[in-house]
């Protein structure tokens, strides 16, 4: 394949999301001896990346990061588009499918305080800094007393923010830190027993034109099945629950064994109630795990449960 035509790899221009992109090309590049000149990036900013002053909840949800990337693919001039896989909504756009997903990194958050170890360290009325429903509404539900505000911007923004004091702490994705080789702010990681991850948390996905077989094709040896059937699972369990960024859903798929297990969580925007559910069965059944997870919730969640 190496005499194949240029595959023009979207992406958007955060540094997370460049490093994804790389981390993509690199293993296409490894997989087909392709050069790098081969699989040139084209950065597409999108309506999310404008958006610095709001929560995403308020400006529409997880599209905001996938809209112009989408375009783009089906007007032909990018091949495929790299995304953090928790930023892609549930129903993707006719003729847009999910190629695959590149292995999994670490799913877990972090903690980041240059004060206090652990979330449980922070003293009462501290304050916590978070874009994320899903982080704020854990936060609550384990510390009630702490003050937690929103907190924007990729990585760097969030981390210079804490540095200049504008919150006592906050909480990252491992995964966009070790990318970013930026682990060396982490002060403690949260385990997923106590604080759940969002679903896709740590996963690379790919997308395509849903029709383009030559792309399909030239992605397959760099996509990892497992990762694939984690997110089968915990994607159809979001779908159920119409999960978005206005909704703190979490849920974590992983095979242990021969088993798929995922763990499922909805909590009010408060903290002051969840809702929690475990499946466990084959890996070829992980679409069915997921839904039979999310409609368990649903159907015990009170009315108006979700409301922010």
């Amino acid at each position: 394949m190496a005499s194949s035509p240029t595959l023009v790899i979207g992406t958007r221009g955060s540094p997370l999301a460049l490093a994804q992109a790389h981390e993509t090309q690199d293993r296409l590049v490894a997989a087909h001896g392709w050069t790098v000149e081969q699989l040139p990036l084209s950065i597409i900013k999108t309506t999310g990346d404008a958006i610095q002053d709001r929560p995403l909840s308020e400006a529409g949800g997880k599209g905001l990061f996938t809209k112009e990337l989408d375009i783009a693919l089906l007007d032909g001039s990018i091949d495929l588009a790299v995304h953090s896989a928790k930023d892609l909504p549930t129903t993707l756009p006719e003729g847009i499918a999910i190629a695959g997903f590149l292995p999994r990194e670490d799913v877990r958050d972090a903690f980041i305080s240059h004060r206090f170890k652990s979330l449980a360290d922070l003293p009462e009325g501290a304050v916590v800094g978070s874009a994320s429903l899903r982080r704020q509404a854990q936060i609550r539900r384990l510390r009630p007393d702490l003050q937690v505000t929103l907190l924007r911007g990729n990585v760097q923004t969030r981390l210079a923010k804490l540095e200049r004091g504008e919150v006592d702490a906050t909480l990252l994705a491992m995964a966009g830190l070790r990318r970013l080789g930026l682990t060396d702010h982490v002060t403690a990681v949260l385990d997923t027993q106590d604080f759940l991850p969002a679903v896709g948390q740590g996963a690379i996905a790919i997308a395509v034109r849903a029709a383009d077989e030559r792309v399909r094709a030239a992605l397959q040896p760099i996509l990892d099945a497992p990762t694939a059937q984690a997110l089968a699972a915990e994607r159809a369990f979001l779908t159920v629950l119409d999960g978005s960024c206005r909704t703190p859903i979490a849920g974590h798929a992983r095979l242990i064994g021969n088993d798929l297990e995922i763990r499922g969580l909805v909590l009010r925007p408060d903290g002051s109630e969840s809702l929690e559910t475990v499946r466990r069965g084959a890996p070829d059944d992980a679409a069915a795990l997921g839904r039979d997870a999310g409609s368990e919730l649903r159907a015990r969640m009170p009315a108006g449960f979700l409301k922010i």
